[in-house]
């Protein structure tokens, strides 16, 4: 067993070949090295917002059927939309610089219930997020190759959830490095074709004004001014999925590099200048070469060709396929936003106890694994269900994300104008708010009616079952926790004990009878655990040592301090134990780690206790319930079972002594 954290650990393995060797959290400059920058955030966490104006102008382009020219006023509306959302996040993430995004503020600003709301809208999102944009990606591909490849497009979105998924189980930084190379091939050939059409069109930018002027005045003495507006908001509602994934940055806030602030707020402005140039030029070249739809082709596919149209047979081929390559590309890195952004919004709800606390852990890559096969595998059910269809999909996408930008702006309108005494510039920072609450409610309304009856409401009724199963996992947490505070009131005896008996300077002796008892944390649960063992076992033992390990996990896994912060309080927990030990004339001893890989660490620990203190037997307390199901055994991790099993292979003895927990009581 000794030997499993030796040499061993070099060796290959299927594991380290296709996901990477494990990080260690000693390991030279890590939060350097698992952090983003702005440009690779942008690459990472924008690329959701920037691959909408593949589908959203063109969506918003034709809702408005023959009056085309009224697409300046929609592209004019989507920038100010654009430029409000961006602004309100940038506040969010001064406000909450340890991140948390839509879900967090929720639940501090407005209540708890809200912020279930608000994650579980987001996590039904991400969902849908990765499995539009692999789908879209495919369409997109699929729709410059032979059409005999066609059937094969269905198990290529099916394979690329499964490759999005392995890749991201690398790690953050590997899987955003992958896709540099056609962001940014995305990014030029859509500043250029912009460019181009502006430049080439520029005398026509006149024409193009006093045509728009006439269809305002036609279309308002047809239907009225009322009438007018009511186009205007369908194209700008039918195009709302352009403004989905701008929340990504502050939920994703943790995976920045310091100073988190201001690697947000510069991939805010990256994200948000990028996305408006692209989604307002689009339209404008739109109208500057007449485009209209044509069965079979995207709208950025018959502008492109019109484009290149005058230009050499070769050169126009390879302008068009490369510019719609990378549109393809982009759909399936839009994929990344669900996969960096979805696991940490629900292991954010996991340490709040809303789901299984496994969700929070963190793989020896450091990344949220467990989170990350579930986003994949929920990918994977929908794209199997919906056969990848992005009609269906674009009906079922974008409402829960309104739902989360309009709690996130409400929560803060209401913190400006509570802290309006203390705070300055307050009504400059609600302002900004209160117009992103007006914009964005307004676009979940508009998108409620719009596609509820064609098949929204599914995507509600899921919602609402998550929120459910939240309040369910909540409630076995609770009766749970209210089982262990009665164990708790052992913690204020025993402080009281060490207060009357001064612990006495008591070395312990490696030759006597040891018991080592494996805590995680000074509370009922480990005291109960060590009162246990003289009640068993009389005067036996003369020596109690302490083992225990600080698990590192997606709510302190945010930088070195946060680290150092949870070693100390590890070791500080154990001299706890330590001290009331002495105060009961016991030789005392404490062994403390901190790691992802809690099994490991303490298999490493209790190798090292053996040695020192060969007369040795291990204790460890385990939570029994008089009524134990599935989902009770799935909640908890039942980390003592597992460890008996690792201590009988390397020859430790282990008793595990039971803590019976009754939830009907």
């Amino acid at each position: 067993m000794i030997a499993a954290f030796g040499p061993d650990r070099n060796r290959m393995s299927l594991k380290s070949i296709f996901i990477g060797r494990a990080r260690s959290l000693n390991e030279q400059g890590l939060f350097h090295k698992v952090s983003l920058i702005a440009v690779l955030a942008w690459v990472g966490l924008g690329a959701d917002g920037l691959s909408s104006s593949c589908y959203g102008p063109e969506e918003a382009f034709k809702a408005l059927g023959g009056n085309t020219h009224l697409s300046l006023f929609v592209a004019l509306a989507s920038v100010v939309t654009i430029v409000a959302i961006c602004a309100s996040y940038s506040q969010i993430i001064a406000l909450f610089p340890a991140g948390g995004g839509g879900y967090l503020v929720a639940s501090k600003l407005l209540s708890p219930f809200f912020g279930v709301v608000s994650g579980s809208a987001l996590l039904i999102d991400y969902v849908l997020t990765i499995t539009i944009s692999v789908a879209s990606g495919a369409d997109a591909l699929f729709s410059i190759t032979p059409a005999s490849w066609l059937p094969g497009k269905f198990w290529f979105s099916l394979a690329g959830v499964l490759g999005l998924t392995l890749v991201n189980l690398r790690g953050v930084k590997e899987s955003v490095m992958l896709w540099m190379v056609p962001f940014f091939i995305f990014v030029a050939t859509h500043a250029f074709a912009i460019l181009y059409a502006i430049a080439t069109h520029a005398h026509g930018l006149g024409g193009v004004a006093a045509a728009t002027a006439h269809e305002v005045h036609t279309v308002s003495a047809s239907v009225g001014w009322f009438g007018l507006l009511a186009v205007l908001l369908k194209s700008y509602s039918m195009g709302a999925g352009t403004y989905t994934g701008i929340e990504a940055v502050s939920n994703g806030l943790p995976i920045l590099r310091e100073p988190r602030v201001q690697t947000g707020r510069r991939t805010m402005l990256y994200m948000g200048a990028s996305l408006a140039i692209t989604v307002a030029g689009l339209l404008l070249a739109y109208l500057l070469y007449a485009v209209q739809p044509v069965e079979g082709k995207t709208l950025n596919a018959v502008l492109f060709e019109a484009m290149s149209g005058g230009w050499n047979h070769t050169a126009g081929w390879w302008f068009v396929n490369v510019t719609l390559a990378s549109e393809a590309a982009l759909l399936l890195i839009a994929a990344q936003t669900g996969f960096l952004d979805g696991p940490r919004v629900l292991a954010n709800m996991a340490l709040d106890r809303w789901f299984p606390t496994r969700f929070a852990n963190l793989s020896d890559r450091f990344v949220t694994h467990n989170g990350l096969l579930l986003m994949g595998g929920a990918a994977l059910v929908m794209m199997w269900f919906t056969r990848g269809s992005v009609d269906l999909l674009v009906v079922l996408y974008s409402i829960n994300v309104f739902i989360t930008f309009s709690l996130s702006q409400l929560g803060m309108v209401i913190h400006w104008w509570q802290e309006r005494r203390t705070e300055a510039g307050w009504l400059r920072k609600l302002a900004i708010n209160g117009f992103g609450f007006a914009l964005t409610f307004s676009i979940l309304v508009s998108l409620t009616v719009e596609k509820f009856m064609e098949g929204g409401w599914i995507t509600i009724v899921i919602t609402g079952l998550l929120i459910g199963a939240a309040y369910a996992i909540k409630r076995h947490y609770r009766n749970v926790s209210v089982q262990l505070r009665r164990l708790d009131a052992i913690v204020d005896a025993a402080e009281i004990e060490k207060t009357l008996h001064a612990p006495v300077p008591h070395v312990a002796d490696p030759k006597s009878r040891t018991a080592i008892i494996l805590v995680n944390g000074y509370n009922g649960l480990g005291l109960h655990t060590a009162l246990h063992v003289p009640r068993m076992f009389g005067t036996t033992f003369r020596n109690l040592v302490f083992l225990q390990v600080g698990a590192v996990d997606a709510g302190n896994f945010k930088g070195a301090a946060d680290l150092e912060s949870l070693r100390k309080h590890t070791a500080d927990n154990a001299e706890h134990y330590a001290t009331w030990a002495r105060a009961h004339h016991y030789g005392a001893a404490t062994y403390t780690a901190i790691g992802h890989d809690i099994i490991g660490e303490v298999m490493g620990l209790a190798s090292q206790a053996a040695k020192d203190y060969p007369n040795q037997v291990f204790f460890a307390g385990q939570l029994a319930f008089t009524q134990e199901t599935r989902l009770t055994r799935y909640l908890h991790n039942h980390t003592a079972f597992t460890l008996q099993r690792r201590f009988f292979l390397a020859n430790l003895p282990l008793v595990i002594l039971p803590i019976r927990v009754d939830e009907t009581t």
